[in-house]
């Protein structure tokens, strides 16, 4: 085994109830978008829930393709174990059965359990090879009997992996059988799903049945369809001895590609892909000093959960062609597991931290391209849907934040092969905000500040919206767009003059010395002191307290007077600072929400009115520093909380966000991108100690 070992507490901290006992769950990622993903007890309990989720080629999209796995062990004595898997109508695997679990661990970041079953010790491993859609399910007896009878059987229903588990369950799945070789399929529909069984008299044994009403808890709770159906053509068995394992492989690569690697090879061809991620990371921050080391501990799994949102989107055939034929490549950045796609806005924010400073240098170049090419009238994509070539642009901050990664890139690298490709797109985006753009997108003439604002959108990060409902519209002028704009206007005007380009760089200077001044006097509250968050919106000036005004001082272009930076620093720690982040809206607003729970319209109605975002704490830390610059370990101490998070939720990973109030409960995607981006990034630019 190469790479870090990441042991979870178990059962936990936490009381043995069975809601705490179902809130853990695993990720594995295959680089193409793909996952497998479940509960550390093996009950499914999202619609996401399964051992292969596959990315394929639009319009396809991601597709769940093998949900469940019923495990059995049977002893030469003849007791029989469940280790996992749902087995009948509505009635989940019982929760005495976990005591058998005695261990979980990520080991180079791949899930392993240990079981112990009156004597016998039982270990079981997934591996799922980079950039294949193929999973492997490993079994092992480790000890205490000679010999043991594996029996594990699959079970189906391929779907959209965002479609209700109600969806109807398609009564033509077929059966296929050569030799060892098996195949499930739903003839001109989707890709088969092929199996092979490596072990010991391995076989199958066909007993066609319809699984009924497996209840589904967590979709249940957030007010969605929550009972269907599964298929399964029958179950596989072998014989487990201490000199001889089985493996459970599943994929819907073709047979040639499904051979070639063993389950003894891709176990050993991902751990060594793992080792190389951590060793380039500590090779990048080598010379900083005393940061802290990046091949143990916190860090180095940090490492290993950033690798699992960069990813080749593999479903975007034109794209990978377009780049190919210039000899690029093309990567981009899952937002978060399990149901977002790439997001541009948190693809520029998480660039930095999960390409970065991280050492992937080319991965980071090839996603600043890819975005590029998708430029529209001034503005990048907010999203690509799923199964979709063309992204969606309803985002006003996703271009501003394009500026701030181009320009991490251009510093960290000291490479400016890719500004010197984007700065005439980037002069392109100046103009279009001059003189306006999309969705109200524009600079006011009379202030030189940005506004923005159509009806029916949210087109701020804060962007909740259910049943036409925008929970938090924001429009007008916001404090974190200005903030970012004027950043980006500096950072154009000292390309542009870098470039010999004098006259356009004064025309840019002009623009951001006009912003600062106008920002300044609308937006600093003296009897607060600190900001408003828009100005000039439809109901007049909105003076909540909320994390954005941090971006007026964290910026390299910091917007704000720093005469201000310390009451706002102050008051945003005081009000909204959180041990896994920033709350949304300060808890003395009468908008303010304790808790995001419930179905779709009363978590939105909390999204961004109270709940805390992990994300924020890099702004923060940022700000923070720059009003305590002798103080660096001090804000390594913000950090600290995210240490025991990692046992909790997504396993090894940042939660997207947390309830408002103690005992900040995690909620949202257990694995978001920018939360963990933003941590690792931190964690590495302060000294350790």
């Amino acid at each position: 085994m190469n790479g870090p070992v990441i042991r979870i507490a178990w059962p936990g901290r936490e009381p043995a109830e069975s809601e705490t006992r179902l809130s853990r769950e695993w990720l594995l990622t295959n680089g193409l978008g793909g996952y497998a993903s479940g509960t550390l007890l093996g009950i499914i309990t999202r619609r996401y829930h399964g051992y292969l989720v596959a990315a394929l080629p639009a319009p396809f999209g991601r597709v769940m393709m093998f949900n469940d796995l019923v495990e059995h062990i049977e002893l030469p004595d003849g007791k029989r174990f469940q280790l996992g898997g749902e087995e009948r109508a509505g009635v989940p695997l019982k929760l005495e059965s976990s005591e058998l679990l005695s261990e979980f661990r990520l080991e180079a970041g791949l899930p392993v359990w240990r079981y112990e079953l009156e004597g016998a010790v039982i270990e079981k491993r997934l591996v799922m090879p980079h950039e294949q859609n193929s999973v492997y399910v490993n079994y092992r007896l480790l000890a205490g009997v000679e010999k043991a009878r594996l029996m594990v059987r699959p079970s189906v229903h391929f779907r959209p992996h965002e479609d209700p588990v109600s969806a109807e369950l398609d009564t033509g799945y077929v059966l296929m059988v050569h030799e060892d070789r098996y195949e499930i399929a739903l003839p001109d529909k989707l890709p088969a799903l092929r199996f092979l069984l490596y072990g010991s008299r391995a076989q199958l044994t066909v007993d066609k049945l319809r699984i009924q009403e497996i209840v589904y808890s967590i979709e249940e709770r957030r007010g969605y369809p929550a009972r269907g159906d599964l298929w399964s053509a029958g179950y596989f068995h072998a014989e487990l001895r201490p000199d001889a394992d089985a493996t459970l492989v599943a994929s819907t690569e073709s047979w040639e590609s499904m051979s070639a690697l063993t389950p003894a090879d891709a176990l050993a061809s991902e751990e060594e892909r793992h080792r190389r991620l951590v060793q380039k990371a500590s090779d990048n921050v080598a010379g900083r000093g005393n940061a802290p080391a990046a091949d143990n501990g916190i860090v180095s799994q940090l490492l290993l959960a950033a690798d699992q949102f960069l990813i080749t989107p593999g479903g975007r055939v034109q794209d990978v062609a377009r780049a190919r034929a210039v000899g690029d490549e093309v990567r981009t950045l899952i937002a978060g597991y399990h149901w977002f796609t790439d997001w541009g806005r948190d693809t520029m924010i998480s660039l930095e931290g999960i390409t970065l400073t991280t050492g992937r240098f080319n991965e980071a170049a090839w996603i600043l391209r890819t975005f590029a090419h998708y430029i529209r009238d001034g503005l990048i994509p907010n999203l690509f849907p799923e199964g979709k070539n063309e992204g969606l642009y309803h985002t006003a901050d996703a271009t501003l934040w394009f500026f701030h990664a181009i320009d991490r890139y251009t510093e960290v690298t000291h490479d400016r092969s890719v500004l010197k490709m984007a700065l005439p797109k980037l002069v392109d985006i100046f103009d279009h905000h001059m003189q306006g753009t999309r969705f109200g997108i524009g600079v006011d003439p009379s202030d030189g500040l940005l506004k923005q604002g159509a009806d029916g959108y949210a087109l701020t990060w804060m962007d909740a919206k259910v049943d036409g409902w925008v929970v938090t519209p924001r429009r007008g002028k916001a404090v974190e767009i200005n903030a970012l704009w004027y950043n980006a206007l500096r950072l154009l005007e000292g390309w542009l003059s870098d470039d010999g380009q004098a006259g356009p760089a004064s025309r840019v200077g002009e623009a951001a010395k006009r912003a600062q001044e106008s920002f300044n006097k609308r937006f600093w509250s003296p009897g607060t002191k600190f900001l408003f968050d828009v100005v000039d919106g439809p109901d007049g000036d909105d003076l909540a307290c909320r994390p954005n005004q941090l971006l007026a001082i964290s910026l390299k272009h910091a917007v704000l007077d720093p005469a201000h930076w310390k009451p706002v620093v102050e008051i945003c720690s005081a009000q909204l600072l959180t041990p896994f982040g920033l709350r949304s809206l300060s808890p003395e607003h009468k908008d303010f929400k304790a808790r995001y729970d419930g179905d779709l319209r009363s978590r939105d109605a909390a999204y961004h009115q109270g709940t805390v975002w992990a994300w924020l704490i890099g702004p923060f830390i940022d700000a923070w520093l720059k009003v305590h610059p002798e103080d660096p370990a001090g804000g390594r101490a913000f950090l600290k909380g995210f240490a025991s998070h990692l046992d909790e939720a997504g396993l090894g990973s940042i939660s997207e966000i947390f309830d408002a109030e103690a005992p900040f409960t995690p909620r949202g995607c257990v694995a978001q991108a920018w939360s963990v981006a933003e941590v690792l990034r931190c964690w590495l630019k302060l000294p350790a100690g």
